[in-house]
């Protein structure tokens, strides 16, 4: 085999352009072969490119069947019938090298044909153009059933050219046009197109070749059609029962699915029991929420799709409770979007059993404090056995509290009121019978508020309980909370006749919070000072002089000063230091040392007037109980 020979094997090899193959014979008569030789290297090149010919027709070929496999393995696979006709469309693009390709479906509604893919398109008016029939090369195609060529559209008078059409195809800036129908049976019903922004002749092969590709799309929407209305009639089936006998696989899901939940119902399971089960049959991942389910809610019953995710509205007389959400299955069968509806329902009915059980826990606590409050004469062992039934120690101190929600006048019209008042009120009662449920306490709506009775926790005071159930109900309700806290009652059943004697205190602590413009806070009576004092149904004299000036006396008792009769000289004179050294028959300087010392031990503002005021009130008290006792 001669060189030149090796030269166009190691062309056809590498899979060199046409023009390579010249170079054998421009180097043959550059070194002086002769014609022989020439002729006959002439004669291998034309051999060589037949080869070459034959070599890329096979390529193309292969290229071809490839697409046209690939094609119908998508059919095979069929779930979304978009990225099919997408995937034929580009498919055709690619191979028969075109700078566009589209397809357009017809509108029997409308009587015209419209876009339905494009690839390659630049221009917004081309994408959305719509072609009466027989009007410009694609009406014509939908219109005749045969294939149209042109190699120059605007130079093609064989088209009905109307303004829309060849505003739309020269905005796109096309020239050539290749057009196939789509075609099932006689029935046309669109056209698959590849263009070119350049003149060009497509070959009698690519002709054949975008054919195959919309008998491919053609099929495709016939499946997607007859899927629609398999679908449509799964879902009548279902309706009536009948989709068990037609679909064994989905239905033993759901079959799988009711199994579970009933067990779920007849053991006690929680809602996010349902969620784990039915994300474990339906392979997604379920969730239960308490927002999000306002599309759900609308759509009356039936899951909805939101972006990836599918939402069925948990909801009971007319009441929207939450939504399960699918995450994970975009394409949900119909009989499985059913399985998380009527999961959807089990949880309605889990909720509203729980807030049933939860409501009925709360009146029958409601109704013990109701019996403390209003019958303390009940058989004390039978209070004690329904103290102990709702888990509530009534051994250990508890305090009564008064809460109530104070809405500033003129805050809604008079027609209002008496509504918002009522709902006010039932807010209040649930979020305090949630508290006292869990403190072991009890709780019960009374006198335009409620009434809590709760459990003193290790190390608490009435004032800090007061305190923290008052934040806790006003974050809870999301607007003020005024509480009232009565001293603690040590004996809970040993004299049940005292809670209602503490709830009256701490009712007049509440009101007393409100006339000082304390509204959404919570106090105890020791946090009133001699206001306090006054409310107190206990009067402990003894706690309120302690917490007023108890440093005072404790000082004067260590070191054997007079800082009280001091005290009781200098509230006599008008709080005058000059005065006060006159009574006392001391140096003024004297005196203005023993005052900074009552500064030190009271604090700096002992002297304003309301501190003051609870001073003297408790020197008189002091006084007075020194006189009783023989001090």
């Amino acid at each position: 085999m001669s060189h030149e020979h090796v030269s166009y094997l190691e062309l056809l090899a590498r899979g060199a352009g046409t023009e390579a193959y010249d170079r054998p014979v421009l180097l043959a008569r550059a070194s002086g072969a002769g014609p022989e030789a020439l002729a006959e290297l002439e004669e291998a090149k034309q051999l060589a490119l037949r080869v070459r010919a034959e070599l890329e027709g096979r390529r193309r070929r292969e290229a071809e069947l490839s697409a046209l496999f690939a094609t119908a393995h998508d059919l095979a696979g069929l779930r979304d019938l978009d990225a099919v006709l997408r995937a034929i469309v580009q498919r055709a693009r690619s191979l028969l090298g075109t700078e566009v390709a589209y397809l357009s479906l017809n509108d029997p509604t409308a009587g015209d044909t419209y876009m339905r893919v494009t690839e390659g398109s630049v221009s917004a008016r081309f994408q959305q153009v719509r072609l009466g029939m027989g009007e410009g090369l694609g009406g014509l195609v939908a219109q005749t059933a045969r294939p149209y060529v042109t190699e120059d559209y605007f130079r093609d008078p064989r088209f009905q050219h109307t303004r829309t059409i060849d505003a739309a195809v020269r905005d796109e800036g096309l020239v050539a046009i290749l057009g196939v129908p789509l075609s099932l049976g006689s029935q046309v019903i669109g056209v698959l197109f590849a263009a070119d922004r350049r003149a060009r002749v497509f070959e009698r092969e690519q002709v054949a070749l975008l054919g195959s590709f919309a008998a491919h799309a053609a099929v495709a929407i016939d499946t997607a059609n007859l899927l629609a209305e398999t679908r449509s009639a799964l879902a009548e089936l279902e309706r009536a029962n009948d989709i068990i006998r037609e679909h064994s696989g989905v239905i033993e899901r759901a079959s799988e699915v009711h199994d579970r939940l009933s067990e779920l119902v007849l053991h006690g399971g929680g809602v996010h029991d349902v969620a784990d089960a039915v994300s474990e049959v339906l392979g997604g991942t379920v969730e239960f929420t308490e927002a999000g389910a306002g599309s759900a809610h609308r759509a009356g019953g039936h899951a909805v799709r939101e972006g990836d995710d599918w939402v069925a509205a948990v909801s009971a007389g007319g009441e929207t409770l939450g939504a399960l959400v699918l995450h994970g299955q975009p394409d949900l069968d119909p009989v499985d979007q059913r399985t998380l509806e009527r999961a959807a329902l089990v949880t309605s009915l889990l909720l509203l059993a729980r807030r049933s059980a939860g409501e009925a826990e709360q009146r029958v606590r409601g109704e013990l404090l109701d019996d403390l409050l209003d019958a303390p004469d009940r058989d004390r062992r039978l209070l004690r056995e329904r103290a102990a039934r709702l888990r509530t120690d009534s051994e250990a101190p508890h305090v009564v509290l008064a809460a109530r929600i104070d809405r500033a006048a003129g805050d809604a019209s008079e027609a209002d009121a008496g509504g918002r008042e009522s709902a006010d009120r039932q807010r209040l009662w649930s979020a305090a019978s949630h508290l006292a449920a869990t403190r072991h306490g009890l709780a019960s709506a009374r006198d335009g508020g409620t009434v809590l009775l709760l459990p003193l926790g290790p190390g608490e005071s009435a004032a800090d309980l007061a305190r923290q159930t008052a934040r806790n109900l006003g974050g809870t309700l999301r607007e003020p909370v005024t509480v009232g806290a009565s001293a603690p009652v040590r004996t809970l059943l040993d004299r049940p006749d005292q809670v209602a004697v503490a709830y009256q205190e701490a009712r007049r602590c509440l009101d007393a919070l409100v006339l000082l413009h304390r509204s959404g806070q919570g106090a105890a009576a020791e946090d009133l000072g001699f206001l306090g004092l006054l409310l107190a149904d206990g009067r402990d004299i003894d706690g309120f002089v302690g917490r007023t000036i108890g440093q005072v006396v404790a000082y004067d008792r260590r070191r054997g000063t007079e800082l009280v009769r001091t005290l009781d000289a200098y509230f006599a004179s008008g709080m005058s230091p000059a005065r006060t050294k006159d009574e006392l028959h001391v140096h003024v300087n004297t005196v203005a040392q023993r005052l900074e010392r009552v500064g030190r031990l009271l604090g700096p503002d002992w002297q304003s007037p309301a501190r003051a005021l609870e001073i003297q009130l408790a020197l008189r008290l002091h006084a007075l109980s020194d006189a009783v006792t023989g001090k």
